[in-house]
C-alpha cells in the first residue's frame, strides 16, 4: 500500500506547531494522532506511523508539541497544567485548524495522558483512545526513574541524545520533563478528574517491565474510565511498546479498532 506523506505548521496559541501526515492511498476512515511522550518528537516515531497506517489502513498524524522537535521554541519553564492545556488549548486547536471533525488518538507515556485528557473534553469527535504506557498518577517507580534519568543525561554524549531531535531546544525538553514531575507542585497530579468523562473505548497498554511505572496504571485507567476499555499488558516489555514489540502493538490496536466498530 503506497503511503503519501506530507508535512505542515499550524498555528495555534504561542507559535507554530509542525504536523507530519501519512495518508495511504483510498483511506478514508477517521485518523490515528499520535501524541508524543516526554522526550518526544514526529522524527522519534521513526517509521512506527507510516506502518501503523499501512496495517490499520486509516490516516496517521503526529506533531510536535510546543517546545519540541520542529515546532516553535518555549523559553518560560513548563507548569505542572501542562497536561492540561495540551487537552484543553494546544489539541483542540490543531484539531480546528486542520478541520478534523473526529478522530483516534493514540498516545505514549505523557502523550497517553494527554490523549485521555484530551477525549474527555472532545466529547464524540474522539473515537477511540489508545494509551501506550501511560502514567495515571505519580508513583515511586515513576519518580525514581526520572532521577536516574535525569543524572544520566550530565553524560554530554547522553544529553547529545536528545539534542539530535531537539537542537537548541534539548535544555528547556529536559527541563520540562525532569523539573516538573520531581517538583512537589506535581506530586498529587492524576488523571482522576478526566477519566470517569472518556466515554470513547480505549486501549490502555503497558510493558510489565516499564521502568517509569507499574502496571497500576493502566489498571487505573480501564477502571476509571466511562466507555468500554481494554487492559493489555506486553511480557518482558519496557517503556517502549511500539519500539520493542512492533508487530504485537500494531496487531492490537488493529483487533481494538475492530472489535471497537471505530469508522
Amino acid at each position: 500500500m503506497a503511503v503519501a506523506l506530507s508535512d505542515v505548521f499550524v498555528e495555534v496559541p504561542g507559535g507554530r506547531i509542525f504536523v507530519r501526515h501519512w495518508q495511504p492511498d483510498g483511506a478514508t476512515n477517521a485518523p490515528i494522532v499520535l501524541l508524543h511522550d516526554s522526550l518526544g518528537s514526529v522524527e522519534q516515531w521513526r517509521s512506527f506511523p507510516q506502518t501503523l497506517a499501512i496495517r490499520t489502513g486509516r490516516p496517521v498524524m503526529a506533531y510536535d508539541r510546543l517546545g519540541f522537535g520542529q515546532s516553535s521554541r518555549r523559553t518560560a519553564p513548563a507548569e505542572p497544567g501542562f497536561i492540561d492545556d495540551e487537552a484543553l488549548v494546544y489539541w483542540p486547536a490543531i484539531a480546528g485548524v486542520l478541520g478534523l471533525g473526529q478522530y483516534v488518538l493514540f498516545g505514549h507515556s505523557v502523550g497517553g495522558g494527554m490523549a485521555l485528557a484530551a477525549a474527555a473534553v472532545a466529547g464524540d469527535r474522539c473515537l477511540a483512545v489508545i494509551a501506550e504506557s501511560a502514567q495515571a498518577f505519580v508513583e515511586d517507580r515513576t519518580l525514581s526513574g526520572i532521577r536516574e534519568a535525569r543524572n544520566s543525561f550530565v553524560d554530554g554524549a547522553q544529553f547529545s541524545r536528545i539534542a539530535r531531535w531537539h537542537g537548541e531546544r534539548a535544555k528547556w525538553v529536559l527541563d520540562a520533563w525532569t523539573e516538573v514531575w520531581l517538583s512537589a507542585r506535581f506530586r498529587e497530579w492524576s488523571l482522576d478528574p478526566y477519566l470517569g468523562q472518556v466515554h470513547c473505548p480505549v486501549l490502555a497498554m503497558h510493558g510489565d517491565s516499564d521502568e517509569f511505572g507499574s502496571c497500576a496504571f493502566p489498571r487505573r485507567i480501564v477502571e476509571g474510565v466511562a466507555g468500554p476499555a481494554r487492559m493489555e499488558i506486553l511480557a518482558a516489555c519496557g517503556h517502549v511498546p511500539h519500539r520493542e514489540r512492533e508487530g504485537e502493538v500494531l496487531k492490537l490496536v488493529g483487533s481494538f479498532l475492530a472489535e471497537s466498530g471505530v469508522p
